[in-house]
């Protein structure tokens, strides 16, 4: 796992306990329903960042014998998991707090107590958010933002940016809800800050669960590294035919690799053997992050006829 993701989750890990810490205090003074519910983002923030952590540590351990391809995917299901918590507490409680406090409406005490965490949490989640974007943009290469998201095959990084956003926009949302109840003596607005911060939730866990979905059920590599091994394999003089090359990602930097070839006919066993011996080198000195590659000797005749076989997918 790279040292820039660990940084950007260790980054928002500590800045997100200590803004939870003076939201909370800046909640019970004021009675605030708005920070009330900045505070539980912010908890629940820390939580999934400790989450997050133990799926990067998971996913380091090696592989053995019940699990012969690693532990990799571990952090595909710990992201998947901050998801479910950011859309089920977070979002939840927000929401309810904020139906609550519309239903039960009811003066702020001391607000200029919120404003204060409020700019002094934006401050730290700026700086929390700026490593994030640092981070995710120097991996992104060409891609546009969205893009890169969907292509990104290491969820660590972009949850912790969604995670930072939405927290921003929730800040800004309460600052905005607080200001106009205090203003227009309209304490409901209070409330309603609260709901909008529960929506803000609900999108951002839902865009996590769909992006970390695909790769927890298996996602293919991306098309440059598919375009690579083809190139590779195509140009080896040995190779008449590429009948199938099937990628799956079991981790950001590890990816399975599966090969079928129709090799010359006039090549011996012997040949065969060092060309995929060959050709497994070559494939995994241009690509890295290919950990495993499982190369098949078989006709293309063969094999079409394998595939169009009754039960075959």
């Amino acid at each position: 796992m790279a040292h820039g993701t660990k940084t950007v989750v260790y980054a928002a890990l500590i800045g997100n306990g200590l803004i939870a810490i003076t939201k909370f205090v800046a909640a019970s003074i004021s009675g605030s329903s708005a920070m009330l519910s900045e505070a539980i983002l912010s908890v629940v923030d820390t939580g999934n960042q400790a989450l997050i952590l133990h799926g990067l540590r998971r996913a380091g351990k090696p592989a053995d014998a019940k699990h012969p391809f690693g532990y990799g995917m571990e952090l595909y299901f710990w992201s998947f998991v901050v998801a479910i918590l950011l859309f089920g507490i977070g979002a939840g409680v927000s929401i309810y707090e904020g139906v609550q406090k519309v239903a039960n409406p009811h003066e702020l005490g001391n607000p200029l107590i919120n404003y204060i965490v409020l700019g002094l949490a934006m401050v730290f989640e700026a700086g929390a958010w700026m490593v994030a974007f640092r981070e995710f943009r120097s991996t992104k290469g060409r891609r546009g933002y969205w893009e890169a998201v969907r292509v990104s095959k290491d969820p660590a990084l972009f949850t912790v940016l969604f995670e930072d956003t939405a927290a921003m926009l929730g800040l800004i949302t309460a600052m905005v809800g607080i200001a106009l109840a205090q203003v227009l003596e309209m304490p409901v607005l209070d409330g309603v800050a609260s709901i909008l911060i529960g929506v803000i939730l609900a999108v951002t866990a839902g865009l996590l669960a769909f992006e970390t979905k695909g790769l927890l059920i298996g996602e293919a590599a991306s098309g440059r590294v598919n375009d690579g091994i083809l190139r590779l394999a195509t140009a080896d003089q040995r190779v008449l035919h590429v009948n199938e090359a099937l990628t799956m990602h079991f981790g950001p930097t590890d990816v399975l690799l599966n090969l079928s070839l129709d090799f010359e006919d006039s090549l011996s066993s012997a040949e065969v053997e060092a060309a995929i011996s060959d050709l497994e080198r070559r494939i995994k000195t241009a690509h890295p992050e290919i950990k495993r590659v499982f190369i098949e000797a078989q006709s293309r005749l063969g094999h079409r006829r394998d595939q169009s076989a009754p039960g075959t997918a």
